[in-house]
């Protein structure tokens, strides 16, 4: 008997799979072989509450057979269980043709063979557990003892992760990936008079090494943060109903710009593919090139090249390579987030890289990528600072950070809170307030942003939580964005 050669890394493994896929008569088949390392610490007033060091390996191999899908995946890395897996994910192809209504089909894709690791300067993986749990206790007993007495409580976290990928096709495509990410954020709540109000600070989770921890800018925010939290616990309640003017902080924005513009254009959502978590799309494909979706001088471009960016990655999880598109230009809707299979039923030529799985046992799907508000242009009639914003608003609310959100089942109607809240009166700020909600559709309020802070005022904020699909999946992205003026929208008062 000959013994089975002992593959001893993923690259092998990976070209194991490919060669019995091949053998099986599929018409694509890939692999991604996987091995992720998560990392947290959070503190909780004076005490280090969490501390996960976790790592998932494994693979997933998915198929297309006689134009139907199937997949499997294992975490036992062995050619007995590649050669299992690739057998289940052929069987299930064969079980899915019975209720396919039409064949898949998959836009064209250049096999690139190469290699992408995310830039760093420092390992977070190589820093002490000392050192990160002694800056999330400073920061939580700095909350604590800044001389506010309603701030009762505080909470601090680090989260870093390493994910390490090799992905293989039947179209000769070898790439393998190692992606960085860090994201540090910490907040406190104030307390008294039977109410409770609180506040946060962080720097955006990006794609970076531990110098994205930057202890001298974590530790110079804690005062202000904690005077705030107490200043708005003291603040009147925002107005029960009023039409007024909105001027918004890349800190809140980019969370309207994820639901009203992010999820809307991913084109499985469109077709109608995925329907999980707040449904499908009103931006429909017969609008494609005419939707005035935003004001004339608004631009939103997805952009998996961006420096740092969550979402920044060499190629997307079907071996396209990643690149920088316009969504919406000159107000108008030019394009949608796709993967192969939506790209091709779209008619375009290839996709734009948006497939995404958030493990080895997870099947690729369309995901929002970076994606951002272009700045205003310089010395356009509509680009303004900051400050020029609020000195040319006789009356308004200035918003800052996260609060409450919720959007319908065709993301038109939304509704946003915030995490601090000013009032702008003739031209000046005058004071906090609370309890704000700002209520919209989605096009009349991209189409009354009247004012785009300028490029030197554009920040890369995101999240790490963007939740889809069923069985979930939880992605990460970017979205860059600068202060925004909106004209005549609702606000009332969150309950």
């Amino acid at each position: 008997m000959v013994q089975a050669p002992v593959l001893s890394t993923a690259t092998e493994l990976a070209q194991l799979a490919v060669d019995l896929m091949r053998q099986a008569g599929c018409d694509y088949g890939d692999i991604r072989v996987c091995e992720t390392r998560q990392q947290q610490l959070m503190a909780r007033d004076r005490s280090l509450h969490t501390l996960q060091d976790n790592i998932s390996s494994g693979f997933g191999v998915r198929v297309l057979v006689a134009g139907a899908w199937g997949f499997a995946a294992s975490p036992q890395q062995t050619p007995a269980a590649i050669a299992h897996v690739v057998q289940q994910a052929v069987a299930v192809a064969h079980a899915s043709r019975l209720s396919q209504q039409e064949p898949v089909r998959l836009a064209p894709v250049e096999a690139h063979r190469d290699t992408y690791v995310t830039p760093i300067v420092t390992d977070p993986f190589a820093v002490p557990l000392e050192t990160k749990a002694e800056l999330v206790l400073s920061l939580t007993e700095g909350l604590l003892s800044a001389g506010h007495s309603a701030v009762t409580r505080a909470w601090a976290q680090l989260s870093f992760s390493r994910e390490a990928k090799v992905f293989a096709s039947t179209e000769g495509a070898l790439i393998d990936q190692t992606i960085y990410r860090s994201y540090p954020a910490y907040g406190c709540m104030a307390v008294g008079d039977g109410d409770a109000q609180s506040r946060s600070y962080e720097r955006s989770p990006l794609n970076c090494g531990y110098e994205h921890i930057d202890r001298e800018d974590l530790l110079s925010q804690v005062e202000r943060v904690a005077a705030e939290a107490a200043a708005k616990l003291q603040a009147p309640d925002g107005p029960a109903s009023e039409q007024t003017t909105l001027i918004l902080l890349p800190t809140n924005l980019y969370l309207t710009i994820h639901e009203s513009v992010g999820h809307p254009t991913e084109l499985d959502r469109v077709f109608g593919y995925e329907a999980n978590f707040a449904g499908t799309s009103f931006a429909t494909t017969d609008q494609l090139g005419s939707l005035r979706y935003a004001a004339p001088w608004v631009n939103f471009v997805g952009d998996r090249t961006l420096a740092a960016g969550r979402s920044t990655v060499g190629y997307d999880d079907e071996g396209v390579k990643a690149q920088r598109w316009p969504l919406v230009q000159d107000g108008i809707l030019v394009d949608y987030l796709t993967d192969r299979e939506t790209a091709y039923r779209l008619g375009r030529a290839t996709s734009n890289g948006c497939a995404f799985a958030d493990s080895w046992a997870s099947v690729p799907m369309v995901r929002i990528p970076n994606l951002s508000l272009e700045p205003g242009a310089a010395g356009g009639s509509h680009t303004a600072t900051l400050a020029e914003m609020i000195a040319d608003t006789e009356s308004g609310i200035l918003i800052d950070g996260l609060g409450s959100f919720s959007i319908d089942q065709q993301r038109r109607n939304f509704q946003f809170g915030g995490d601090a809240f000013w009032r702008i009166e003739r031209g000046q700020v005058t004071g906090m307030l609370k309890n704000v909600t700002y209520h919209s559709q989605t096009t009349e309020f991209w189409n009354q942003v009247d004012a785009l802070g300028d490029a030197a005022s554009w920040q890369p904020c995101g999240t790490n939580i963007c939740g889809k699909g069923e069985p979930l999946q939880f992605a990460q992205m970017t979205h860059g964005c600068v202060p925004v003026r909106v004209r005549d929208i609702r606000v009332g008062r969150a309950v």
